[in-house]
């Protein structure tokens, strides 16, 4: 294995620390306390997948590191930022480790299966479409959409039978989930990307003019900047949980709600379950308890469809109408405006709509990235704007909202693209690649073990590091729904 311990450059092509810190508002002389350990042979790609996880992660770690140096009394509010904040380090290895999580997690000895069987690239008659069904209802709709059984053969059949964009907006007419495989070319000139392009990396502003934020002293063992802040976790799947995962390894109090009747997927769950805890709600029958949970909250971290909220009264100027001075973070996967706006979308689905799939494949056939680097790099980046939102509130006040999308960062990663690296797997079935089962190296550094009510637990350790900092979370997850839904 080799390693280069060196100081984070201000500028290079593509994803990059530089662009990362930028995006979410951050003083560019913070950038020389950062110092990566780069390791080339973690998360191979032929896109730049390692600097964006690192970019991703680097920007996290240091927004953390401004907020608790300002807390622990480093820096006043307004005053200069240097030379209190603690030094971050972001070691490749480590972020590798993170990125794909779920590969490490054992469960009482047994490892997850991360993808459903039916969850994968078809060929269709004039070429290849993804679809995703790790949860039932979205296979039940992906099989009524095509009229066939849930056999293997079947759904290849029904699939080679129709073209890739009919497939596309049949199985999304029926509320599943299915795109076309396209080139970057391909989707550069699609309605969505062009919406996507003119957005920037990380969309944030203010709401209102409510007070400054006052932020208690935190000690520096270990240093929490989070510490004593609640975070509303309205997210599923892997980006949202992610960041708000994030946020209870850096002190908040981080309470998940999700609907009664539709549980997450259970190993899922627990990957990004560490620090928080789970109610279910639901956010209509349950109205008056979640404005109870609402009027104490710091932070709303959603990840629902773009206007499904909004239809509740619960989109961002409504939330900070009824809590002046909260932040309210949104994520989705294609972006809240153009005509994919409303759709569902998921990692996977977002590579292969982009043109990551064809960049990472090869002969004609899809490739994957290394890891699901757009869920894991957003979430990050979504923990890191949420930070700043509040170091930001403390000089200048105001309700404040973050708003990230799968599509918008996976543009990014396209933008750095090079030809020049070559994506190291093994040909699955229909010759899909998929990559090498350590994602480029051994992760046994970054990988700890606790005991919890889901049973013995191995897992991958935050990426997030910086002097003084957390080494790991408090708790570990809790079993899906079975927290009250009130703040501790």
């Amino acid at each position: 294995m080799t390693e280069t311990d060196r100081p984070s450059p201000c500028s290079r092509p593509g994803p990059g620390l530089a662009a990362a810190w930028s995006s979410v508002g951050g003083d560019p002389a913070l950038l020389t306390r950062v110092t990566t350990v780069e390791r080339p042979e973690v998360l191979p790609a032929r896109l730049p997948v390692r600097e964006l996880a690192r970019a991703c992660v680097g920007a996290c770690a240091l927004a953390a590191a401004e907020l608790g140096a300002r807390r622990a009394g480093s820096r006043r509010p307004g005053g200069p930022a240097l030379p209190g904040t603690p030094a971050v380090r972001v070691d490749d290895g480590a972020v590798a480790a993170a990125f794909v999580s779920e590969r490490h997690l054992l469960v009482g000895g047994r490892a997850p299966v991360s993808f459903a069987p039916l969850s994968r690239f078809w060929r269709t008659a004039d070429g290849w479409v993804r679809t995703h069904t790790n949860y039932p209802h979205h296979r039940a709709r992906l099989l009524a959409a095509l009229g066939t059984s849930d056999e293997p053969e079947a759904v290849a059949a029904a699939l080679a039978a129709r073209s890739a964009a009919e497939v596309e907006e049949t199985v999304y007419a029926a509320g599943g989930l299915a795109v076309a495989l396209r080139t970057p070319a391909e989707w550069a000139a699609h309605e969505q990307a062009a919406a996507v392009a003119r957005r920037p990396l990380v969309e944030r502003g203010r709401l209102d003019s409510a007070p400054a934020r006052v932020l208690g002293p935190v000690g520096r063992d270990p240093l929490l900047p989070a510490a004593g802040l609640r975070v509303l976790d309205l997210t599923r799947v892997v980006a949202g949980p992610v960041a708000t995962r994030t946020l209870a390894l850096l002190g908040a109090d981080v309470l998940r709600l999700d609907p009664p009747g539709l549980p997450e997927l259970p190993d899922q769950h627990i990957d990004t379950g560490f620090g928080k805890r789970s109610a279910l709600l639901d956010l209509a029958a349950g109205r008056d308890t979640f404005e109870e949970l609402l009027a104490a909250a710091d932070v709303v971290v959603t990840g629902y469809r773009p206007g499904s909220l909004e239809r509740l009264g619960l989109g961002p100027e409504e939330l900070a109408g009824r809590r002046p001075g909260v932040v309210v973070a949104e994520l989705s996967a294609w972006g809240a405006y153009g005509p994919w706006g409303g759709r569902r979308g998921f990692d996977s689905l977002v590579q292969a709509a982009t043109g990551i799939a064809v960049s990472e494949g090869s002969a004609g056939r899809p490739g994957t990235l290394p890891a699901q680097a757009l869920d894991h790099g957003t979430g990050h980046l979504l923990a890191a704007a949420v930070l700043r939102a509040l170091t930001e509130q403390e000089d200048e006040g105001g309700s404040r909202f973050v708003r990230l999308a799968l599509a918008r960062t996976a543009a990014w990663l396209l933008e750095g693209a090079s030809p020049t690296r070559a994506p190291e797997g093994e040909p699955a079935a229909e010759g899909v690649v998929v990559p090498g089962p350590a994602a480029g190296c051994s992760a046994d550094g970054w990988l700890t073990e606790t005991d919890s009510a889901l049973g013995r637990l191995r897992y991958a350790r935050s990426p997030v590091s910086f002097a003084d900092g957390p080494r790991d979370w408090t708790r570990p997850p809790r079993p899906w729904g079975t927290d009250a839904a009130r703040w501790a």
